[in-house]
């Protein structure tokens, strides 16, 4: 049996709870593993664990989709869109519709139900330290967690009379009618094997589900599709996913899940074992960074739901950021996290439970390297040179060139870019690959180590460039032509247009940062074609301009901050070496619309702000998100207000937007306390990782705020608080404590 979720010492606590089962596949408790997923319901009448896997997309006709064939009307549509025709870009194309990537769906859902009976006293609760999901009611508890260690859905159900019926079972919500879904039911030496095979209407593709039960004491018989157990002691259930071509061999599959259990094969001492070699990965890293706000203890102990109306609550503040922390976690292993993280409960997801990576992708994981989450970062890594042979494909078939260009929506199989329309350019959007490499960069200059791999791509990027900006304006200034800000459009010209801030600020970090990974004759020609960039433009209201080039007017009202890339996660613009563009890229956050208040746009709002030292815009933004009902009971968010369209961006961006507002961090700044809110006036953070190779520990009251630095390596930086700027220096294996006085 697990702990209780809170900590024995006063202090956050690293769960949550509810006094009611899940109504609602939205509100239902998340485990995850960063392969398989579960969603737990905690009914003790009709008990259900919804099963996810990263791998599980539904075949749509996208699978050999390809990009279009468009390098041969590059050179026509350059030569129009910079003799002024900003119509030009709607020709560059190849007139297919917009075509989704395969959308990501639930495998099933392990059904244990036994006849309706009253009960009281109930308890719901999440543990983040183990990733445990328990509930407890009138002498029957149920634990469910996802195995880091052993990749096995685990279920533990004990009660004095247990009699209840297992099945697998398929229909949820979406459910294609025609999916062709095949079980079985066997007695084994445990107590069953069960089977649940699914494959895609029209398709040689199918999943399987197969879950080992261990029942100790009573009666056990099979009833497809599932089994009964009666007067049991105890169930144990083991349960994993395959997807697949062809048949399954299921037996093979039950063979390595009774491996897992101890050599007594009692689920008594298998479900311990099985825990401790769970509990043994997750809990250090999840434990690496907290955050304590100093809240108020009796607030602490509320359940989520209450604390949710609490929106100004430190204590919200506190559960939110572990929760994030702990989903984050759970989402990222295989891949990173979907739109909806590793979890849904519905076959019809919003936006194909996809990866957007024109800004979600890199929102959801942007705590990765400050937070000590390597394993985040890694799983980032996989998604990105996985499919680095079809980013190849993208730059040599529109472009013409040599190098990678990334796609803005993949489903975690193809790198292709196909999913673009008139009102949706994005296979003109040439800034992804540097956006997706970036946190590769910060977890190199965190870890203090160069993966070969990222030199590689990063070489393979500036090859792009080398290759694709070949026209200069009327000044010798390059030309970023086509250019696309990700999902925005000038208020007086087309989509497709030139000199995108955005595609600006990659360019430039793309070029640089592959000469600092190569350095040599490369470098020299990188940097110098780096130099050749034109800068940033500032339009007639001091903003700085989504598109340098002169004529493109600002359209403000939008979800997406693209054109400040250079603000965050880049350190191009900044108020210490940049202090003019910062002005203007303050400005531009300043006029920005929320649009349709996704809580992605808000959040991406608090993070440029926190990197421009505006603490009030930080927490504007933040109460945005905590007093719109963006937050399920399961402290897992929606995109809109009113918890409408189960999203991860809230949950998993809401941990890096607090740690951005008290630290940050370049290989060679280091800057404390750059904006934090009035509402925030105690607390520690602790576990801190730099850029430059050291962990931070802060603590701040009104009165006073420390930061104790353990830094890895030797060096001298750059301090910056709300003092001024100081040379710091710094030596490997010595703590560096720093007193800096009251607020």
């Amino acid at each position: 049996m697990t702990a209780p979720a809170s900590d024995p010492e006063p202090g956050p606590v690293h769960g949550t709870w509810e006094p009611a089962p899940a109504a609602r596949w939205e509100d239902a408790f998340l485990s995850g593993n960063g392969t398989h997923g579960a969603m737990a319901f905690g009914d003790p009448n009709d008990d259900r664990v919804i099963v996810n896997h990263h791998a599980l997309v539904r075949p749509n006709g996208s699978a050999d989709a390809r990009p279009p064939a468009l390098a041969g009307q590059l050179s026509d549509v350059q030569d129009r869109l910079l003799a002024g025709d900003f119509a030009a870009g709607e020709d560059f194309t190849d007139g297919r519709p917009l075509l989704w990537v395969q959308p990501f769906h639930p495998a099933f859902q392990v059904r244990l139900r036994r006849p309706a009976v009253q009960w009281r006293a109930y308890r719901r609760e999440a543990d983040f330290t183990t990733g445990v999901v328990s509930a407890d009611c009138g002498g029957r508890r149920s634990e469910v967690f996802v195995s880091r260690a052993d990749d096995v859905v685990v279920q533990y159900v004990t009660a004095a009379d247990l009699t209840v019926e297992v099945a697998l079972d398929h229909r949820l919500p979406g459910a294609p009618g025609d999916l062709a879904v095949g079980h079985s039911s066997v007695l084994t030496p445990e107590g069953a094997l069960l089977t649940l095979r699914a494959r895609y209407p029209g398709s040689d593709l199918a999943y399987t589900g197969v879950t080992l039960a261990v029942v100790t004491g009573g009666r056990t018989r099979t009833a497809l599709p599932g089994l009964r157990v009666e007067g049991a002691r105890s169930l144990l259930l083991l349960t994993r996913v395959r997807r697949h071509t062809g048949e399954l061999d299921a037996l093979a599959e039950a063979h390595e899940l009774r491996a897992l259990l101890p050599d007594s094969g009692d689920d008594v001492d298998a479900y311990p074992h099985l825990l401790a070699r769970h509990t043994a990965l997750h809990r250090p890293a999840y434990l690496r960074t907290t955050l304590d706000l100093a809240a108020d203890d009796t607030e602490r102990a509320l359940p989520g739901s209450e604390l949710l109306r609490r929106p100004k609550s430190p204590a919200l503040l506190e559960r939110l950021f572990a929760a994030g922390r702990h989903h984050l976690l759970s989402a990222a292993g295989t891949l990173p996290p979907r739109l909806t993280g590793l979890w849904t409960g519905d076959w019809d997801t919003a936006w194909s439970g996809a990866f957007t990576t024109d800004a979600n992708l890199n929102l959801q994981t942007a705590s990765a390297a400050a937070a000590a989450l390597p394993e985040v970062t890694e799983a980032h890594a996989a998604l990105v040179h996985g499919q680095l042979p079809d980013w190849r494909d993208n730059a040599r078939t529109i472009f013409g060139t040599r190098g990678v260009v990334a796609p803005a929506h993949t489903d975690g199989e193809s790198g292709h870019i196909y999913h673009l329309s008139r009102e949706y350019p994005l296979h003109v959007w040439t800034a992804g690959a540097d956006w997706l490499l970036k946190p590769l960069v910060d977890h190199d200059e965190t870890r203090g180590a160069r993966d070969p791999r990222l030199a590689d791509a990063l070489a393979e990027v500036a090859c792009f460039y080398e290759d694709f900006l070949t026209r200069t304006d009327e000044h010798g200034h390059l030309v970023i032509v086509p250019s696309y800000s990700p999902e925005n459009r000038p208020a007086n010209a087309s989509w497709v247009t030139l000199n995108a801030a955005m595609d600006l600020s990659a360019a430039r970090h793309a070029l640089r940062t592959a000469a600092d990974y190569h350095p040599g004759p490369e470098a020299e020609r990188w940097r110098a074609l780096a130099d050749r960039l034109p800068p940033h433009r500032v339009n007639a209201e001091g903003a700085l301009a989504e598109w340098a080039w002169p004529g493109l007017d600002d359209t403000y009202d939008h979800r997406h901050l693209s054109h400040l890339y250079g603000v965050w996660p880049l350190d191009e613009i900044n108020p210490y070496d940049t202090p003019e563009l910062a002005t203007a890229a303050h400005r531009a956050l300043e006029l920005r619309g929320a649009e349709n208040d996704s809580a992605h746009g808000h959040l991406h709002h608090a993070l440029v702000a926190a990197r421009l030292r505006d603490a009030d815009r930080v927490a504007g933004a933040l109460g945005n998100v905590l007093a719109g009902d963006f937050f399920h009971v399961s402290l897992m968010s929606g995109h809109y207000p009113s918890r409408h369209v189960y999203n991860a961006d809230a949950a998993h961006t809401l941990p890096a937007v607090l740690i951005e507002m008290l630290i940050q961090s370049t290989p060679e700044r280091l800057v404390l306390f750059p904006a934090l809110p009035t509402a925030c006036p105690t607390g520690q953070l602790r576990g801190v990782r730099t850029r430059f190779g050291a962990e931070v520990d802060l603590t701040w009251s009104p009165h006073e705020r420390t930061a104790v630095i353990r830094p890895a390596r030797t060096l001298r930086i750059d301090l910056r608080t709300s003092s001024g700027a100081r040379p710091l220096s710094l030596r490997a294996g010595e703590d560096c404590v720093l007193s800096l006085g009251s607020q």
